[in-house]
Formats: structure tokens, sequence, C-alpha cells
């Protein structure tokens, strides 16, 4: 644990300001005390929480919450759970969540590390989403980048055998960095062969972001490694 909270200490993301708007600050004090999570509540029961047993999801940095939205609508017999720092960002999934009546999605308002390592049980994941986190460019910032050995390992542990761990990026050099990570990580196997990345899966929608960076020419890698140990 005294790792843990030492890993914790590196920050992987930055605060970023705004507010959130009126609407989202409706919905933000109409859902929170029935979909919002903290993590003072400590070791969830992801069957009590949900009220039923079904594979579980969680997403890491879901941004404005749109994509997480989509995913949560389409397929109603998966539970989903979203970490986010940014509370506009945690706005606008309120609001997605009240426009759409979504029963199967959560929320913590927190930093993952935190959140995985007080709150979720050991092998309860069937997967964990990781979209185009901060990829921090420079050099000397790459200690930042949340792909690290140590966080992978702690997600594997999260995870089911037989659970994915599904990261996305917009910036190769960081996909390089993940692949690097990932081939030589105990207890996943690259679900598209080695050194492979794979094409996006049909449940994570396409963004306007990336939209936006395909007619722009810039590409987007997927990379997908199951727990096999």
């Amino acid at each position: 644990m005294e790792e843990n909270k030492a890993l914790r200490s590196i920050r992987s993301f930055v605060i970023r300001g705004g507010r959130m708007t009126a609407s989202q600050q409706k919905a933000f004090d109409n859902l929170w005390p029935t979909q919002g999570l903290t993590v003072d509540n400590g070791l969830i029961n992801p069957d009590n929480l949900f009220g039923r047993s079904a594979p579980l999801v969680l997403e890491i940095g879901f941004g404005m919450g749109l994509s997480l939205a989509e995913m949560a609508e389409q397929a109603p017999e998966m539970n989903f759970i979203g970490v986010e720092v940014h509370k506009p960002g945690i706005g606008a999934l309120m609001r997605e969540i009240e426009l759409r009546s979504l029963q199967n999605l959560r929320v913590y308002w927190e930093d993952a590390n935190r959140v995985i390592d007080d709150c979720l049980p050991d092998g309860c994941l069937d997967r964990v989403q990781l979209y185009f986190p901060d990829p921090w460019h420079k050099k000397r910032h790459n200690k930042r980048r949340i792909v690290q050995p140590e966080f992978v390992q702690r997600i594997r542990r999260k995870l089911k055998l037989g659970g994915i761990f599904h990261m996305a990026t917009d910036w190769e050099p960081y996909a390089e960095h993940m692949m690097e990570i990932m081939e030589v990580a105990d207890g996943y196997s690259n679900d598209a062969g080695p050194n492979q990345y794979s094409p996006r899966p049909d449940y994570r929608p396409v963004t306007k972001f990336e939209k936006r960076g395909e007619r722009l020419g810039h590409g987007v890698w997927d990379l997908l490694y199951r727990r096999v140990s």
C-alpha cells in the first residue's frame, strides 16, 4: 500500500478550469445522490451497487462523458463505472444520464488511482477503458503518463481472468509507449497478436474529436490486452 501511495503522488492529469452549465449543475444536483460514488465509502460490492449481477466496465478519464453514456445506453445488459477529475465533465455526464434515463452507470469524481486501490475488489472488472489520456508530449514529462508498469499491474489485479484492458490514443509516440509497456507486462496477452494494434471495437464510439482528427489525417491506435493469469 505504501508503494501505491507513492505512485499516486505523480499526477497523470492537470486540473482544468471551467464551470458547469446551468443544466449540467441541475443534473448533478438531482442525480449525484443516486449515481455518484465517493472513495470515502470504501470498497464497493458491484452486485449490490447496481442491484444485479452483470459484466462490469470501468472507464478512466471519460472527459465530457458522451461516448461513455452512448456505450451504457447501447449495452443495457452491462454495468459501467466512470471516473473523472474535472467537474464540468461530471456535470455533462450526469446530464446525459438524465436525458437517456440510464440506470447502469455510476460515477466517481476522483483520481482514478484512489478508486482503483481503495474502492474496487480484485477480479471484479470485465473491461477497463482508457481512451485518449494526456500523452505528456515532452520527454521530461513522460513519467506522468498513466500507462506505466506499476499501473498496468494494478489494473490487472482488478480485471477478471479473460478481462480486457482497452487503451486508445491519437498520439503515435504514446501508442508506442503503451505497446512497449504492455508487451512485457506479466499476465497480459495482446488480442491482436504480439506488437500489433487492434481495430477499433464496435463498442467504442467515434468521438467528434476523433472524427476531426481523421479529417486532418491523424491516426488513432487501439490496444486490447487480455488478462491471462
